[in-house]
């Protein structure tokens, strides 16, 4: 796909205040820091969009993205973050199972794992709930500028093994500084379309 318009819509935390659309939408999932904006900004083509930081647990609301006009981008908080009180944590989990279980316009779900590690048991729990909530879900392993090459299947095969990926659920080696993976990625969403 190639990315003529890209823009932050709106920051909701209530249904209510999701964009009022019929467009497919794309939720973005993955560990605190494991580099949801970086791999939003590569997708579109833009440096400081979604906003990148050092500090984990960012992203408190579900920021939606609209991208050509034709469908969104909704990043929802990371998880896994230690450092936020249990209630705040607890308000998050409510928010996204929210959306998640609620939203007709939800094509699939953006997991984001890292490549160099095996997924962590968050990571698991997500992918289940995905699973258990019949939502289609492609696993983009990210940060592959950090391994050699010639590793890269080793890793692909643990995260696979860890998460018990499901076959047909597809799985995307990404670096959001090469940007390898970009069009594969852009081409499994555009068949949820």
């Amino acid at each position: 796909m190639k990315v003529t318009s890209s823009e932050i819509v709106i920051s909701a935390v209530r249904p209510d205040q999701y964009p009022d659309t019929d467009l497919p939408e794309f939720a973005l999932a993955g560990r605190s820091n494991v580099g949801k904006s970086s791999f939003i900004n590569k997708m579109l083509n833009r440096k400081g969009l979604a906003r990148t930081s050092s500090k984990p647990g960012k992203t408190q609301t579900l920021n939606f993205f609209l991208i050509n006009e034709s469908l969104y981008f909704v990043d929802v908080p990371g998880y896994g973050y230690a450092r936020v009180s249990k209630s705040e944590r607890a308000a998050w989990g409510k928010m996204i199972e929210t959306y998640f279980t609620s939203r007709e316009q939800l094509r699939a779900c953006v997991l984001i794992v890292d490549l160099r590690h095996p997924p962590t048991s968050d990571d698991v729990m997500m992918y289940d709930f995905l699973k258990h909530y019949e939502i289609p879900c492609i696993v983009i392993a990210t940060k592959a500028d950090k391994i050699p090459k010639g590793k890269w299947q080793k890793h692909l095969k643990v995260t696979k093994e860890t998460l018990d990926l499901d076959s047909n659920d597809d799985i995307v080696i990404f670096s959001s500084e090469t940007g390898e993976g970009k069009d594969k990625a852009w081409a499994i969403i555009e068949k949820y379309m």
